[in-house]
């Protein structure tokens, strides 16, 4: 992702969904994703934001709200239509991983992944190839967007706010220096970009009602108002990151309310004490996120290094007057993230701009196929995680 930045700095979207959807595909398939114009992975993306729009539609949440509808004929209800083409090319896509996936388990050329389990387990199980495949195709989905929006959220801030670009770069220097890039070693050194790994996930939230309805075992009784057992309960994450009694001036990026919090994000998660929790944007209660610790260390690298890297400033425009970004416009769906922007990110030097060229050289001739840019050897570190 770096050594793409010092390539072409203006599709820098592209570079960090390319860098979200490989490490996914690493840690679930076993295989990753060598370039943004892979097919497989556009249609991931388009995928998400076609079932966004559709549940944008009045007639999506009609049929939520009056399953009658449902039985409809398909030319009565065109978003039904729609949508189950989009399920057909969805299923079609998860299916083509997974029984890739299978077919390398079982001539034992797979690398360390989830779907080693997922194969054991379906042995065991006997559950279908249908299912196994929405399993792994949903860990994949999940991966993918969240932490490609959050550093997308990352760059806008940088932007908007130079004086915490400022000083996350002042710590980084003071800690690492200029001769290497930081590394998870480096993290308890480096708590103002802990921090603003925290302040990324409560400013821009990319699960603004978390993703998934949970449900109630029992009634319940909340201000007054009756929960009744069985009903839906969204969880409301923008209202509770963007509350102004837990979060003073809520819309301000800034890292340095978490400074005394110096929790991992999943011990503040599973906090008793819902009000010392940093945010909820991996959701709460049983069915949180399980993605988290691999979303905590993957935002870590990825901002860290990427403010090792470079300076990030606006866009000109014409008239060389700043080109900012509003960071009130947000996508929708189900996943959010800032409306597409342009910014200006520069090597902070030769020597930095250097060090990326070689690593990236030397990881590529010792852990890829020249011509597939697959992995022939998984990294130590890589295989260690995964195993682990």
């Amino acid at each position: 992702m770096l050594y793409q930045f010092l390539q072409e700095p203006e599709d820098f979207l592209h570079h960090i969904r390319r860098y979200s959807n490989a490490l996914t595909t690493t840690m679930v398939f076993g295989w990753r994703t060598p370039t943004y114009e892979d097919e497989k992975m556009k249609q991931l993306f388009d995928g998400f934001s076609q079932f966004a729009d559709l549940n944008q539609q009045g007639a999506a949440g009609m049929v939520d709200f009056f399953p009658i509808l449902r039985r409809l004929p398909d030319f009565l209800l065109p978003t039904k239509r729609k949508a189950k083409i989009l399920h057909q090319h969805e299923k079609a896509l998860y299916l083509s991983h997974w029984l890739n996936a299978k077919k390398a388990i079982d001539a034992g050329t797979i690398p360390p992944c989830f779907c080693v389990g997922v194969a054991d387990a379906q042995r065991k199980e006997g559950f279908s190839d249908d299912l196994a495949c929405y399993i792994s195709g949903t860990l994949l989905e999940a991966g993918s967007d969240t932490t490609s929006s959050t550093l997308y959220a990352f760059i806008q801030a940088m932007v908007l706010y130079p004086d915490v670009q400022k000083r996350a770069q002042e710590e980084i220097e003071r800690v690492v220096g200029s001769k290497r890039l930081p590394t998870m070693e480096d993290a308890d050194d480096l708590p103002f970009i802990r921090c603003c790994v925290k302040e990324t996930l409560r400013w821009m939230p990319t699960t603004i009602l978390g993703a998934v309805p949970h449900a109630a075992n029992q009634d319940d009784m909340y201000m007054g108002y009756v929960i009744p057992k069985g009903a839906s309960v969204m969880n409301n994450v923008w209202s509770i990151n963007m509350d102004p009694s837990r979060y003073t001036n809520p819309r301000k990026y800034d890292p340095q309310r978490f400074e005394s919090n110096t929790k991992s994000l999943y011990d503040s998660a599973v906090d008793p004490d819902v009000s010392q929790r940093d945010q909820f944007t991996f959701g709460a209660g049983r069915r949180i996120c399980p993605g988290i610790h691999v979303a905590e260390r993957s935002l870590f690298l990825g901002i860290s290094r990427i403010l090792w890297s470079f300076t990030i400033t606006p866009a000109l425009n014409e008239d060389g007057s700043p080109n900012l970004p509003n960071p009130e416009k947000l996508t929708q769906g189900f996943v959010c993230m800032p409306e597409k922007f342009k910014a200006t990110i520069a090597a902070r030097s030769q020597e930095r701009s250097d060090i990326i060229t070689r690593e990236w050289q030397q990881a590529e001739t010792e852990f890829l196929d020249p011509q597939s840019k697959q992995w022939s050897k998984i990294p130590d570190e890589v295989r260690n995680a995964i195993s682990g």
